[in-house]
């Protein structure tokens, strides 16, 4: 381990959580993370593993069976894992974000039922907003659950679901006529929950997974609501939050945000690594490539950018972890960390040269996943947006 992206500070125990979590990444996810990303197989024996050491409940509170631990904790290891593979992360990603939903802003009924059970990985989680013609624009969404007795029939199409079909629970945002004359008070969210598999049930239907540049492994799917009828008690919460949907999900996007730039960091600390020793095993004109200062930049150049984006991930997850809202430092970790992501994985993959194009090279794997921090939990364009916005209102000239 060197000397970037450490973070000052840890418990005895977030360390000793790291140090096993790193163990794992080295001895079962690298070694076998290429033959299982170009086989598009899902990693069933690591994700048992990750059971095994309690990593799907490493934020549910104890009290429901968790390691009751913190954001930053969890940021950390999802960064380690990434590391080893990103669609290894992707698993627990949205797993942990609808936990994050129930812990903070279920009823006791669904966090006595779900929490247990999703602190063990029995019951896994999804997590879905985008649809296929709105993207980023949450207000744009037309699935709508309309409201019939005391159930609510649900009809629509959701986009980019993580966890699609192995999902047992989707936390779901609908629009929902609460009678405001904000679009953000009509959207509520709903806890469908499921049988895992691709197919039809009860109206709710998960076609089969989609084809992917990278993230392979883990599947993505859409997710199609026809007449699919649940009861009002469904509604994360309870009846009584309809029309919370919109602040509750952006409550999760915001531990997404910090997810994401984890997920980036540990993308590139790998790429950094490969970088870093691969210019020390090729030679050109009589010594090894590192000894050039073309090279040699490129390295300073990246390892900066490692420690500039793991940084902000760390502040970003402390602030959530005070209890202050964090929306401006998650989308600056956000946006900052994955950009750098591309391209310090763009200047490693450069770096290899030929062989950087070559599937036999980690590399070539990394160059290919790093996009999808791009465009994940948000675009950059969208970071900025929300940046920009909190920036103009805590500066606003007066007068």
């Amino acid at each position: 381990m060197g000397r970037i992206a450490q973070t000052d500070g840890l418990t005895d125990i977030q360390a000793d959580i790291l140090a096993a979590v790193r163990t794992f990444v080295d001895k079962e996810i690298l070694p076998n993370a290429g033959d299982l990303e170009r086989k598009d197989e899902y990693p069933e024996e690591i994700i048992n593993a990750m059971k095994d050491m309690g990593l799907f409940g490493i934020m549910i509170p104890e009290e429901y069976g968790g390691l009751g631990e913190s954001l930053l904790t969890y940021a950390l290891v999802v960064e380690e894992i990434a590391r080893g593979w990103m669609s290894v992360s992707g698993v627990i990603n949205t797993h942990f974000i609808v936990a994050y939903l129930v812990a903070q802003h279920g009823s006791e009924e669904q966090k006595a039922r779900l929490l247990p059970k999703m602190a063990t990985g029995d019951v896994r989680g999804a997590f879905s907003m985008s649809e296929p013609g709105c993207g980023s624009d949450v207000a744009a969404i037309t699935t709508r659950a309309t409201r019939d007795g005391d159930d609510y029939v649900i009809n629509g199409q959701k986009m980019w679901l993580t966890n699609g079909a192995r999902s047992s629970v989707v936390a779901t945002l609908v629009k929902t006529d609460e009678g405001s004359d904000s679009v953000y008070k009509n959207m509520t969210t709903f806890l469908l929950e499921k049988e895992p598999g691709f197919g039809t049930s009860n109206g709710l239907s998960i076609p089969g997974k989609l084809e992917k540049l990278g993230y392979k492994g883990v599947e993505t799917t859409e997710m199609i609501l026809d007449g699919h009828r649940v009861p009002a008690s469904s509604i994360l919460g309870g009846a009584e939050k309809a029309g919370r949907g919109f602040y509750q999900m952006m409550d999760g996007v915001e531990v997404g945000r910090v997810n994401v730039a984890a997920r980036a960091c540990g993308i590139m600390i790998r790429a950094f690594e490969l970088g870093i020793a691969y210019a020390q095993q090729r030679h050109t004109f009589g010594r090894q490539i590192a000894d050039h200062q073309a090279i040699a930049f490129k390295l300073a150049e990246m390892a900066t950018k490692v420690e500039a984006g793991h940084l902000m991930m760390v502040s970003a997850a402390r602030k959530k972890d005070s209890g202050q809202r964090n929306d401006v430092e998650a989308g600056m970790a956000k946006y900052l960390a994955s950009e750098y992501c591309f391209e310090v994985t763009t200047e490693s993959f450069r770096i290899h040269g030929g062989y950087g194009y070559s599937k036999e090279y980690e590399i070539e794997r990394l160059y290919r996943e790093a996009p999808f921090m791009l465009i994940g939990e948000g675009t950059s364009e969208v970071q900025k947006r929300i940046i920009s916005r909190a920036l103009l209102k805590d500066y606003r000239l007066n007068g």
